[in-house]
């Protein structure tokens, strides 16, 4: 018997069940009952190098035009915000029984928990049978939607007080507070600027399985190779054709280090022709190729948890 997948595209309604296969990216849901809207895109003049100075201790990071457009798709967020060891989460919960040792840690780009696309997301896993926890680590100072198109809006000054100092603690507390409730397995899906925070967990085996899509502020290949030899946590990486933060030779990187079984808990790497960096969560589905992407990443997700985790 296969367990369905419960995708972000379809309504209670027209769910559809389809099985795993090992491989396979999923490109057949229909969307339904949704409507799109674009967000205004700013694109970035600054170059890579003044973006790096602004968030240390990771020299790498920066922004390119991808990472704050997209559009915002319409829907009722299921989940509610609750207080977790004093810091404000997004909690999906399944309506079915579920493992209760188990969390997923959605850990969302710089728009935080506050954008409706990421709390669709995080209610699309607990569809799927996942309590899921999405921490709020940017301390209340996400990014609105609409945030780069203001001419007086400092990115330099936000990108200041968001480093890992800031952003690293309130997660750790979460973790520790679910402990003491008797959780404990722990995956985490990071989107561009939760990546380089699932990789830092997974540095420290506090989480057990690792999923990123499109994920910034990495260095490589150095934090493939401490991944390699410090994680026990299967890894998936969604990828993608057009993505500056982690582009085509940071992904061939990463299937030399983990590829062909040399990562002996377990790695696959997911690419999507025709999408760029942010499709998995602010991708425009009016693309069919970009809605392949974000419903394939949505699946491999899914996919890979329930095999890992």
């Amino acid at each position: 018997m296969h367990r369905r997948i419960v995708s972000p595209f379809t309504t209670h309604a027209a769910r559809v069940a389809y099985p795993f296969k090992s491989g396979y990216r999923y490109r057949g849901l229909v969307a339904k009952n949704m409507k799109c809207q674009p967000i205004k895109t700013f694109d970035i003049r600054r170059t890579s190098r003044q973006y790096s100075q602004a968030l240390k201790p990771h020299p790498n990071m920066s922004f390119c035009k991808h990472c704050i457009q997209g559009v915002r798709h319409e829907g009722e967020a299921l989940g509610k915000l609750e207080t977790i060891a004093g810091v404000d989460c997004y909690v999906a919960t399944p309506t079915v029984d579920y493992p209760k040792d188990k969390v997923i840690l959605f850990l969302p780009d710089v728009f935080g928990i506050e954008l409706l696309n990421n709390k669709l997301l995080a209610d699309d896993f607990a569809k799927n049978g996942f309590k899921v926890v999405a921490p709020d680590y940017l301390n209340g100072d996400a990014l609105a939607a609409d945030a780069m198109n203001s001419p007086s809006f400092d990115l330099m000054g936000w990108l200041s007080k968001h480093g890992a100092d800031q952003t690293r603690p309130p997660v750790d507390k979460v973790i520790a507070a679910l402990k003491a409730e008797g959780v404990t397995k722990f995956g985490a899906t990071g989107y561009c600027f939760g990546g380089r925070y699932t990789f830092d967990l997974a540095f420290d085996n506090a989480i057990q399985c690792s999923v990123v899509s499109h994920p910034s502020l990495l260095k490589v290949p150095q934090d493939l190779e401490t991944y390699f030899s410090k994680s026990q946590a299967p890894l998936l990486i969604n990828s993608c054709e057009v993505d500056q933060m982690f582009p085509i030779a940071a992904q061939a990187q990463a299937d030399q280090i983990f590829g062909d079984g040399k990562f002996a808990p377990g790695y696959k790497r997911e690419y999507f022709p025709g999408c760029t960096h942010g499709f998995s969560v602010r991708g425009d589905i009016k693309d069919p190729l970009i809605k392949a992407g974000k419903e394939g990443a949505f699946k491999a997700a899914v996919e890979f948890f329930i095999a890992h985790l």
